[in-house]
């Protein structure tokens, strides 16, 4: 077996704009428009080979690994390339569950870009799309640049935008809130929050302009998921009554939220605080890439 080793970067990814449609698609999901931005919160992702697929978390999940998206990714890259995926991938997660941050989206597309560089696929080969579709809507924004907006199920690549400046942002999230994301949509149906249309900061971010983005975030979901989880509302509360938030809002369905800041000690010392009210949060930034391989240091 050859002696070999990818280790890969897999960030999440917060919202700059969320508008969920009460039309929903011919597959049955919601029409959705979705602005998504990278941050520097990253799970490691190690592939390695082995005898037969597996993949691990640190710390260890507690559901099965074939229910795992890096598992099934996985799987759908060896059935459209007719190929053994005898891999053992291994997930050091830092990346909170349950968060709307996209934990495991990141994770799969991790898993699907190793594979590719294995099998000397293209990373622009659109079937990798198709796959990452497959698996979750927010997956094949993981193998793109960022930011960029996507339209259908909030999974088809609409625009990428230039790159937004190392703007700093906290992230904060109630300990044991979390959100369904299919309540939050069932919710949203029997009591639908309008969307503005994404025009605006569309055109801000086309003509780079990332103090006007700012000032333009939106999540029409994310107000469903307040009202469902008021931990969520404290946060956001708490995060719009600090000095130097210059935007607050939902990560996608919750229970995560972010701020962002006006300087690194602003995150920073946010951060700090909102562990001190017994939170999870972490200061990091914007950031232009998604999933990449990360090259050994020579």
């Amino acid at each position: 077996m050859t002696d070999w080793s990818l280790t890969l970067s897999a960030p999440a990814k917060i919202n700059l704009y969320l508008g969920v449609h009460t039309e929903c698609d011919d597959r049955g999901y919601h029409k959705v428009d979705s602005l998504m931005a990278a941050v520097g919160l990253v799970d490691t992702v190690t592939v390695t080979p082995a005898q037969e697929l597996s993949v691990q978390t640190i710390p260890a999940s507690d559901f099965p690994m074939q229910k795992n998206t890096a598992y099934r990714a996985a799987l759908a890259m060896a059935e459209r390339y007719g190929r053994e995926a005898n891999v053992c991938v291994t997930i050091e997660k830092h990346i909170p569950l349950c968060a709307g941050l996209g934990g495991p989206s990141t994770d799969a597309a991790a898993v699907i870009v190793a594979l590719a560089e294995l099998w000397g696929v293209d990373r622009g080969d659109p079937a990798l799309d198709d796959i990452a579709r497959g698996i979750g809507a927010d997956v094949p924004f993981f193998l793109h640049a960022s930011p960029a907006f996507y339209v259908g199920g909030g999974d088809v690549l609409a625009t990428e935008y230039p790159a937004l400046p190392a703007t700093p942002v906290v992230l904060v999230k109630p300990r044991e809130a979390s959100v369904s994301t299919i309540e939050a949509y069932r919710r949203f149906d029997e009591n639908p929050v309008p969307a503005d249309k994404p025009g605006a900061i569309a055109s801000a971010l086309r003509a780079g302009d990332a103090e006007t983005a700012y000032a333009l975030i939106q999540n029409n979901l994310g107000v469903i998921s307040a009202q469902m989880e008021p931990q969520i509302q404290s946060v956001l509360d708490w995060l719009r009554a600090q000095d130097g938030t210059v935007a607050v809002d939902v990560c996608g369905s919750g229970a995560c939220s972010f701020a962002i800041c006006d300087t690194v000690a602003t995150a920073s010392n946010l951060a700090a605080s909102a562990q001190q009210n017994g939170w999870w949060a972490c200061a990091t930034e914007l950031i232009s890439d998604t999933v990449r391989i990360e090259v050994p240091k020579k």
